[in-house]
Protein backbone atom coordinates (compact mmCIF):
# COMPACT_ATOMS: atom_id res chain seq x y z
CA UNK A 1 0.00 0.00 0.00
CA UNK A 2 1.42 3.47 -0.99
CA UNK A 3 1.67 6.26 1.07
CA UNK A 4 1.33 9.67 -0.97
CA UNK A 5 2.25 12.98 0.54
CA UNK A 6 0.36 16.06 -0.84
CA UNK A 7 0.84 19.79 -0.53
CA UNK A 8 -0.88 22.48 -1.02
CA UNK A 9 2.62 24.50 -1.34
CA UNK A 10 1.70 26.42 1.97
CA UNK A 11 4.29 28.16 3.79
CA UNK A 12 2.96 26.19 6.99
CA UNK A 13 3.42 22.34 5.71
CA UNK A 14 7.11 23.14 5.47
CA UNK A 15 7.67 25.40 8.93
CA UNK A 16 5.94 22.95 10.84
CA UNK A 17 6.80 19.75 9.13
CA UNK A 18 3.56 18.50 7.83
CA UNK A 19 1.45 17.30 4.86
CA UNK A 20 -1.92 19.10 3.60
CA UNK A 21 -3.08 15.28 3.16
CA UNK A 22 -1.42 11.90 3.49
CA UNK A 23 -3.27 9.40 1.01
CA UNK A 24 -3.26 5.53 1.89
CA UNK A 25 -4.48 3.03 -0.04
CA UNK A 26 -8.42 4.20 -0.47
CA UNK A 27 -8.42 6.69 2.59
CA UNK A 28 -7.45 10.03 2.44
CA UNK A 29 -6.48 12.18 5.38
CA UNK A 30 -6.75 16.15 4.92
CA UNK A 31 -5.04 18.03 7.68
CA UNK A 32 -6.45 21.03 9.25
CA UNK A 33 -7.22 23.56 6.55
CA UNK A 34 -7.96 26.87 7.25
CA UNK A 35 -8.85 29.91 5.34
CA UNK A 36 -5.79 31.06 3.84
CA UNK A 37 -5.39 31.47 0.01
CA UNK A 38 -1.81 29.67 -0.44
CA UNK A 39 -1.82 31.51 -3.65
CA UNK A 40 -1.38 34.50 -1.97
CA UNK A 41 -1.22 33.68 2.16
CA UNK A 42 -3.93 35.78 2.38
CA UNK A 43 -7.01 35.73 4.40
CA UNK A 44 -10.80 37.07 4.93
CA UNK A 45 -11.88 38.77 7.96
CA UNK A 46 -15.04 36.91 7.04
CA UNK A 47 -15.79 33.37 8.58
CA UNK A 48 -18.32 32.51 5.51
CA UNK A 49 -15.87 33.72 3.26
CA UNK A 50 -13.05 31.50 5.28
CA UNK A 51 -15.12 28.35 5.29
CA UNK A 52 -15.31 28.73 1.33
CA UNK A 53 -11.92 28.79 1.20
CA UNK A 54 -11.00 26.22 3.55
CA UNK A 55 -13.37 23.91 1.71
CA UNK A 56 -11.48 25.17 -1.88
CA UNK A 57 -8.50 23.89 -0.10
CA UNK A 58 -9.70 21.17 1.19
CA UNK A 59 -11.29 19.87 -2.59
CA UNK A 60 -8.05 20.96 -4.15
CA UNK A 61 -5.98 18.36 -1.99
CA UNK A 62 -8.64 15.55 -2.52
CA UNK A 63 -8.52 16.10 -6.00
CA UNK A 64 -4.81 15.54 -6.06
CA UNK A 65 -4.91 12.24 -3.75
CA UNK A 66 -7.74 11.37 -6.58
CA UNK A 67 -10.84 11.61 -4.31
CA UNK A 68 -13.44 14.84 -4.07
CA UNK A 69 -15.58 15.94 -1.20
CA UNK A 70 -18.59 13.46 -2.09
CA UNK A 71 -15.73 10.79 -0.85
CA UNK A 72 -15.46 12.51 2.65
CA UNK A 73 -17.10 10.46 5.46
CA UNK A 74 -15.87 12.49 8.20
CA UNK A 75 -15.77 16.21 9.21
CA UNK A 76 -14.22 18.49 12.56
CA UNK A 77 -14.74 21.86 12.44
CA UNK A 78 -12.74 23.87 14.83
CA UNK A 79 -14.18 27.47 15.67
CA UNK A 80 -12.42 29.70 18.43
CA UNK A 81 -15.92 31.30 19.05
CA UNK A 82 -18.61 28.92 18.58
CA UNK A 83 -20.89 31.33 18.73
CA UNK A 84 -20.03 31.78 14.86
CA UNK A 85 -20.86 28.54 13.70
CA UNK A 86 -24.38 29.33 12.23
CA UNK A 87 -22.65 31.75 10.09
CA UNK A 88 -20.93 29.03 8.45
CA UNK A 89 -24.12 26.40 7.96
CA UNK A 90 -24.90 27.60 4.71
CA UNK A 91 -21.09 27.61 3.30
CA UNK A 92 -20.90 24.21 5.02
CA UNK A 93 -24.89 23.91 2.99
CA UNK A 94 -23.60 24.12 -0.10
CA UNK A 95 -20.44 21.60 0.24
CA UNK A 96 -21.83 18.67 2.17
CA UNK A 97 -25.70 19.13 2.29
CA UNK A 98 -25.73 16.09 0.18
CA UNK A 99 -22.97 14.45 1.20
CA UNK A 100 -23.60 14.38 4.57
CA UNK A 101 -20.43 13.04 5.82
CA UNK A 102 -20.37 12.42 10.36
CA UNK A 103 -19.41 15.61 11.73
CA UNK A 104 -17.89 17.27 15.28
CA UNK A 105 -17.62 21.18 15.55
CA UNK A 106 -15.41 22.10 18.83
CA UNK A 107 -14.65 25.32 20.32
CA UNK A 108 -11.00 25.76 20.29
CA UNK A 109 -8.08 28.91 19.53
CA UNK A 110 -6.46 28.34 16.76
CA UNK A 111 -2.77 29.27 15.71
CA UNK A 112 -3.16 32.66 14.43
CA UNK A 113 -5.97 35.39 15.26
CA UNK A 114 -6.89 36.15 12.26
CA UNK A 115 -8.09 32.17 11.74
CA UNK A 116 -11.81 31.92 12.41
CA UNK A 117 -12.19 27.94 11.79
CA UNK A 118 -10.03 25.69 10.69
CA UNK A 119 -11.48 22.08 9.19
CA UNK A 120 -10.16 18.84 8.96
CA UNK A 121 -11.38 15.46 6.83
CA UNK A 122 -11.10 12.05 6.57
CA UNK A 123 -12.36 10.49 3.17
CA UNK A 124 -12.80 6.92 1.65
CA UNK A 125 -12.02 7.21 -2.17
CA UNK A 126 -15.24 5.21 -3.87
CA UNK A 127 -14.93 2.78 -6.67
CA UNK A 128 -16.19 4.51 -9.97
CA UNK A 129 -17.96 2.76 -12.82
Amino acid sequence: MTRRLISSGSTFEAEIGYSRAVAQGDWVFVSGTTGFDYATMTIADDIAAQTDQCLKNIDAALREAGASLRDVVRVTYVLPDGNEFPSCFPVLRQYFGDIRPAAMMIAAGLADPRMKIEIEVTALRQTRA
